[in-house]
């Protein structure tokens, strides 16, 4: 018996996955040493990060344990030289494929686990939402590229982020998001959710 599609209860990752690896496709080799939002991440590593985040979520939303044999970057350790070759062409591939897992209720459901942390599915899912969303902008910053999320996509961001930046949440953003940046109240949801997650939405390269 097979899972069913996600209900409008839970969020598309389609629309997220496709706008970042439309990115991917404008990432130019003399980008890839240039600096990003993330400290001490240039666009190099921050697409190796892109790739084990993939297959992290994937698997946590299939309920299967992460390959230990394909020599992904953990949580913490994405690095420029890592960085696999083919990132080009596989990158895109993964960005579906973790869609595509997130597609059916049964991912959803239960508790799923992702880079050694376990947790409800209602919430990975959101967890790796944001994921693509967050470092979407930034690698859309890093090289220069328009970054446009649909309504949608970026409430259940701003949602999400600005849960995280509660008192109540301190302990459990700590290592995912940094300092709260201060943006004004009337600022549009997008640069109000990168503040919640530690992001200037005026940061330039």
């Amino acid at each position: 018996m097979t899972s069913q599609p996600t209900t409008a209860t839970h969020p598309d990752l389609h629309a997220a996955t496709v706008v970042v690896s439309r990115l991917v496709a404008g990432v130019r080799d003399d980008h890839l040493g240039g600096p990003t939002p993330c400290p001490d991440y240039p666009v190099a590593a921050l697409l190796d990060h892109l790739m084990g985040l993939c297959v992290a979520f994937t698997c946590a939303a299939r309920k299967e344990p992460m390959p230990t044999d394909r020599g992904e970057s953990q949580q913490g350790e994405a690095t420029a030289e890592h960085l696999d070759p083919a990132w080009r062409e596989r990158l895109p591939e993964r960005l579906r494929e973790l869609a595509t897992a997130w597609d059916h209720t049964a991912a959803w459901e239960g508790e799923c686990t992702a880079g050694g942390v376990t947790m409800p599915g209602a919430v990975m899912g959101l967890v790796a939402l944001d994921e693509v969303a967050v470092h979407g902008w930034d690698l859309a910053r890093a090289t220069g590229q328009d970054y446009r999320l649909d309504e949608v996509t970026t409430a259940a961001v701003l949602a999400f982020t600005a849960e995280s930046a509660t008192p109540e949440s301190t302990e459990a953003r700590a290592g995912i998001f940094g300092p709260v940046v201060e943006v004004p109240a009337d600022a549009p949801p997008w640069d109000r959710a990168m503040g919640f997650a530690g992001r200037d939405p005026g940061w330039r390269p």
